[in-house]
């Protein structure tokens, strides 16, 4: 078809037309909101690289999530900072661990909510890193069962999923075996199966308090250069019980959204992260761009990559505009 026999314009004229032809619609069921909870009472801290986005102790998270269960998002992702950090990560799995008491407190309050939980070490852990340290080196095997352990106690504290975000070899599976054994063969695992040593995640390690404390995480985390090697982490995860898995960050990662999307057949989670956010949220404020149009079309591409859901820190923002 050639113009002007075929005239493209003709069905972007008018606005109905357009919401007509379509091909790709965000709604709010495609949200996952982060959260970061923290110990204390009535604390609403704001956190200074994520604009709009706070630490919040328990009854204050409640707060936030009831807003959202009300604006219709289905699920929210918790994170916790810890009073107090160790070698071990011991407060990442402990049973009054600030993710255990985050989890009761909106599974009593919005249990209608899905709440899915972050299992990782770097926040417990004094050096910062997502598996244990062994002679200067990440010990990818005395780490799983610390990860398992993790995982469990968020289940057994209420979560309705979890989600392990470490990136150590075999921690699906581990993870997987040991929920069954423990009675939750009903709790789901969202696997951050494809994650890259990103720069994008600076707001949130500074958020978070996570940030490695000697080396980096290219050792575990995926070499931002790698395709192939996201089919082949995602399929290992899947073969050890993953039901989702995750592509993160989202954005500068839209073919592997795409490609995954091609190759596998599990809902797949795309992560919007602290980056990217703080990046549109930091032109807005500098009036450079309309950083809630940047935010909303950032959104629809990962969408129409292929991402099933979205993890993002503007869920509030997108649910309120759709």
């Amino acid at each position: 078809m050639l113009f002007p026999d075929f005239r493209a314009r003709r069905l972007r004229e008018k606005e109905n037309f357009r919401r007509m032809i379509r091909e790709t619609k965000l709604s709010v069921d495609d949200f996952i909101y982060p959260l970061f909870a923290v110990e204390g009472k009535g604390v609403k801290s704001p956190i200074e690289s994520m604009p709009g986005q706070f630490h919040l102790s328990c009854d204050m998270l409640v707060k936030t999530v009831k807003q959202a269960h009300e604006l219709g998002i289905p699920a929210v992702m918790l994170f916790g900072l810890p009073d107090k950090k160790d070698p071990l990560g011991t407060g990442a799995y402990a049973k009054d661990g600030i993710v255990q008491k985050a989890v009761k407190a909106v599974k009593n309050a919005v249990p209608d909510i899905a709440v899915i939980t972050d299992v990782c070490l770097c926040q417990y852990t004094d050096h910062g890193h997502c598996g244990m340290v062994n002679k200067g080196k990440i010990d990818n095997d005395a780490s799983l069962d610390l990860l398992a352990k993790t995982a469990l106690s968020h289940a057994k504290a209420g979560a309705d999923m979890v989600a392990p975000s470490d990136m150590m070899d075999g921690r699906v599976g581990e993870i997987r075996q040991t929920l069954d054994e423990e009675g939750f063969s009903g709790t789901p695992i969202m696997s951050y199966a494809v994650k890259y040593a990103s720069a994008f995640y600076g707001p949130f390690r500074q958020a978070a308090e996570s940030a490695p404390q000697f080396g980096d995480r290219k050792t575990y985390q995926m070499d931002p250069a790698n395709s192939l090697e996201a089919i082949r982490e995602a399929t290992m995860d899947i073969e050890e019980g993953a039901d989702i898995i995750m592509v993160k960050p989202a954005l500068p990662y839209l073919d592997i959204i795409f490609r995954l999307r091609e190759e596998i057949d599990l809902p797949m989670a795309a992560y919007n992260v602290s980056g990217e956010f703080a990046i549109a949220k930091a032109g807005g404020l500098m009036g450079w761009v309309d950083a809630h149009k940047i935010i909303m079309e950032t959104l629809l591409s990962i969408k129409r990559a292929g991402a099933d859901m979205i993890l993002t820190y503007a869920a509030i923002e997108a649910a309120k505009a759709l």
